[in-house]
This record gives structure tokens, sequence and C-alpha cells, in this order.
């Protein structure tokens, strides 16, 4: 008797090639059979109708710190996630030294934009080096994690506060080799750093105090373990942008790794900019070089109230300065100053289309609930205002907690993101899992893909899709044994319906630790998700809780899973 069964679905292997319709068995957290299956299954699934694919993996997020108070990485794997990749963009909760726990808070405050109580009220912080914090999130862990070691929290272990002041020197550097192995010996898949964050006081990383020689000694050591790099470049420029892909690909020559950049966003004013940075991908790819670009699915959408900083109004100094470091009170004290408040109208004349078309989704006082759903220039026009003093004075009315959401921003054209994506050398990713939770809700990204640009435009075919998002990640990142339906590999395993397949409306939460929220989608047209063998997450009964997950690429994969019954 097998452990489990998937009768009558249509396999999408994650190969690319055409589906066809067969059962899946699975025993312990192997699949040891694809085809017509008599023999029963202690647990059996009916497939009928719809798609059995590999999971799908994310490689771009930042759960590193949800994965301490959930093991699920909620809603990611209820959308057909079975693996995720934390620690980009140069930070990751370890190697971390007592002392520097709250420099790095901070930087995931300001870049990532997560809340300081939720790392008050939710962590623990009962590790420092990389080996005890991958100990510590095994804890409950349900979904597969292949962790990025950040350059900047290396930079922090081995150099103090000099990581945030100059360049290292050579016994500095051999030092940070160490660690990075050390990263690598307990479970981390590759390096990140960043090009372009700031930190809580607006001052560059540490990752952006490294010279060239500190990149390619870490690359030395990525190419000993064939591990991955992972870079944020200047995405705004495109002669950065490609500088940096350059270097990427010398490296990945020298070195024999993959690398990967991200993001890489295609706007209205930047189409030259991004052809130019893809044939210089070919370019480096056509000479035996592995740089990947990072592409989402979704367009770029951007929730904020003034109540927290938002990255919205970083080119805005004059706004950004007053949430970053002002008191609720100082900040509606400064709306109020007729004399701040003139200079900050001016200066938002930089943005002077987007504040007609922002529309309120979200306010505290009941007065203001009519408003609810209208665009900023709606309630302008029926108050006899402007835009931009609207929103000031709704947000002075709501002391501060009127949300505000700025929709379709760009990476919207239909035409030229779906030509992005099926770009033989764009990667799938970039989703920000697990960050700017008040922002944008990036779960669904998948689902995102199926029903838009497979399903209603008809410019992927599903087996594309499906191989995008498993198999061709997999081989990316160096991920072993998953990413195809084949017998022998791991079964990480989503079930869902092609026709209904979808991400959820955003919709407002409070489940984060310190009485925090954020916004979430909610699955749609996903059936089940099978995790190492498990029935991770279905439909009708939710989390399963008797789920385990693993730490790739190096745990070993062989132990015994618990199947629900």
């Amino acid at each position: 008797m097998y452990d489990l069964v998937i009768r009558n679905g249509r396999v999408v292997d994650g190969t690319g090639m055409p589906s066809f319709q067969a059962d899946v068995a699975l025993s312990g957290n192997r699949i040891v059979r694809i085809g017509r299956v008599s023999e029963k299954g202690r647990t059996e699934i009916d497939a009928a109708g719809k798609v059995v694919a590999p999971g799908f993996i994310d490689p771009h997020t930042h759960f590193d710190a949800q994965l301490l108070w959930d093991g699920y990485a909620k809603p990611a794997l209820s959308h057909g996630v079975t693996t995720i990749v934390p620690g980009n963009c140069s930070l990751s909760l370890a190697p971390l030294k007592t002392e520097h726990r709250m420099k790095l808070v901070g930087m995931f405050n300001q870049i990532e934009e997560m809340p300081y109580k939720a790392f008050k009220e939710g962590v623990v912080w009962d590790w420092e080096t990389f080996a005890e914090y991958i100990t510590r999130i095994r804890k409950g862990l349900a979904i597969n994690v292949a962790p990025l070691v950040g350059h900047s929290v290396i930079r922090l272990w081995v150099m103090g506060d000099a990581a945030m002041e100059r360049t290292a020197t050579a016994e500095e550097i051999t030092a940070m080799q160490g660690v990075l192995r050390e990263c690598l010996d307990a479970g981390a898949i590759g390096l990140s750093t960043s090009y372009v964050d700031m930190d809580e006081k607006l001052q560059p990383v540490p990752s952006r105090y490294a010279d060239a020689s500190e990149i390619e000694a870490f690359a030395s050591v990525l190419g000993e373990y064939g591990r991955i790099l992972q870079i944020v470049p200047e995405f705004y420029d495109a002669d950065l942008t490609i500088a940096r892909l350059d270097q990427l690909a010398e490296l990945s020559l020298k070195y024999a790794i993959p690398t990967t950049f991200s993001p890489l966003f295609v706007n209205a004013d930047n189409v030259d900019a991004v052809d130019r940075v893809m044939r210089r991908v070919d370019e480096q790819f056509a000479r035996g070089a592995r740089v990947w670009p990072q592409v989402q699915t979704r367009p770029i959408d951007i929730s904020f109230c003034f109540a927290v900083p938002s990255l919205l109004f970083i080119r805005l100094p004059g706004w950004y300065k007053i949430m970053r470091f002002g008191t609720p009170e100082q900040i509606v004290s400064a709306f109020k100053d007729p004399a701040t408040r003139e200079k900050l109208v001016a200066e938002s004349a930089v943005y002077a289309a987007l504040w007609p078309n922002l529309r309120l989704r979200l306010v505290q006082t009941e007065a203001n609930q009519i408003y609810v759903g209208m665009t900023v220039g709606e309630i302008a026009a029926a108050r006899g205002t402007t835009p931009i003093d609207v929103m000031i004075d709704l947000s002075i009315e709501e002391n501060l907690d009127a949300h505000f959401l700025a929709a379709d921003m760009g990476h919207n054209s239909d035409e030229r993101v779906g030509t992005l994506l099926k770009h033989p050398r764009v990667h799938i990713g970039a989703s920000d899992g697990g960050a700017h939770i008040l922002s944008f809700s990036t779960y669904g990204d998948t689902g995102y893909l199926f029903a838009h640009f497979v399903r209603d435009l008809n410019a992927m075919s599903i087996e594309s899709a499906v191989k995008k998002i498993t198999s061709d990640t997999a081989s990316i990142w160096g991920i072993p044994e998953r990413g195809l339906l084949q017998t022998g590999y791991i079964a990480d395993i989503v079930v869902f319906d092609p026709q209904t397949i979808n991400r959820g409306e955003e919709v407002f939460v409070q489940d984060v630790p310190g009485e925090g929220s954020r916004y979430v989608r909610d699955a749609l047209g996903v059936d089940t998700v099978i995790v190492g063998g498990g029935v991770a997450w279905t439909a009708h009964a939710g989390y399963n809780a008797e789920t385990r997950g693993a730490i790739l690429p190096g745990e070993k994969q062989d132990t015994p899973p618990l199947v629900a019954a």
C-alpha cells in the first residue's frame, strides 16, 4: 500500500513537456510511481479536472523573521509555494552577535518595512551563528527553506561598527570568507548583497562599503561549494545595472557559479533601458556566464498610511524625513503647520499625476466611511479642495490611520511583462514575500501568473509557466531532488484547478506579533499542497499541524515524513 495516491490528475511535471493524465503515488517522502496506479493509498486525493504539478519555488522572500513565529510562511504555502528563499538583499538574521540585533532590526524596518514591534513581540533571540538560527527555525517548520546568508551581517560579525564605515582589510576579508564557509556548511544556499539599500539612519548598509576584491573573495568561496550569488543592483539606472551584471558575469565565469539580480521592472518610461539590460544578459549567457534577472508577475501596487514610513516617499526627502524620524504627534503637527505644509505640497509636485488617482481604502472614523473606495481626486472634488490637501487632511482627521492605495503604478503592460516572463533567461521571482507587509501583498504571484498570463491572455502555456517556477528555479539555485514530478524525487506537489487558480483580493488582517497588521491575499483554485510527502494544506481543512519542511540544499532528505490521514 502506498502512503498517498493522487488520482486522475493532469500531470504537468515541470519539464515543460506536454501534460498527461496519470496517477501519482508516494511512499514516505518520495514519488515512487507516475502512471496508472491500481494499488490503494493510505491517503487518496481525487484530482480529476485538476493539475498536479511540482511545488512552486519562491526565490526572493524575506520570511526570515516570520519563520520564527510561523513555520508555514502563511499564506505563501496555501498558494502552492513549497520552498522559499529568505535572506535576500544582504540581510539575514544570522550570523548575528547580540550587540548587533537592534541594528539589524533597524535595517529590516527601513528596507523591508517590517515593524519593530513584530521583532520585539515575536522573536526570542536565542541564536548567534547561522547553524544556531537554522536549528531555531526548524522548530515547527512546515515549508522548505533554502536560506541565503546576508553580506551585511557577515561584515557586522567580523568588522563590528567599522562594517558601516570603510572597506575591509585583507585579514578581515579572509575572516569573512571563513564565516561564509561556516554558513554554507550549516545550510546556506548562497550569499546575498546589495548596492542600493539604506539603513534606519538612511546611511548605506554595510555591504555597500565593500570593494570589488571583497565581492570576488566571497565568489571564490561560493565557487568551492557551487552556490549562488544574489545582488540588488542600482535597478533605477540601466548603465549601472549593466555594469553590475557584467561584474556578475565575470564572477560566474571565473568561479563557475550561478548569479542572479533582482528586481527588473519594465515600466512605460524604461522600455529601452530594459531592452538594453536583456541584450547584455543574452550576450553574457552566450559567453557561458549565468546571470539571471528576476522579474515579478504582478503590477506594482503600493498602500500606505502616515502612521508608518513608506518607501513610496523615498524620493520626496521632506516627506520621508518626517515619516521616518517623526513621532505621530510630530507628523500631525507638521501637517498642520502652514509653512511646513506649503513646503510639502510644493515638493509633492514631482508626483502630481499620482495623487488624484490614489484610492482611499481604510479609515477609522464613521464620518469618513463615505469616502472609502473613492479616489482622492473624487474626494477632492466633493470637498472643494486639491488631492494633495485631501490626503493630508484625511490623515490628520484619522490620526494618521487613513490608508491609501497607489494602484497599477508600473510593470503593468501585459505585452511587455509577458514577453519578459517568457524569455528563456528570465527568472520569475522578486515576490518579497514576508516584507513590506503594509505596502503590498505579494502572496499569489504564482496564482496571478496562471490566471492572467496563462488563462486570460494565453501568453504562456501552462507547461511553460509551471516549468518557470519549479524546475527552472530548482536548477538555477541548485536545489536537489525538487522542481520535477519524477520517480525518486522528493514529493513537493501542488494540486490546483487551472480554470480557477488566482490570487484573492487584498485583505487587511491583524496577525502580526505586537498587535501588528498586514495585507494578504487568499489562494483561489488551489486544492492541496504537499511538502515532503505530507499534506501541508488543503482548501477544505487549511493547514496541517503535523507537516514537516526541510532546510535546503544540504539537509538529509530521507527522514520519514508525517503524512496526513
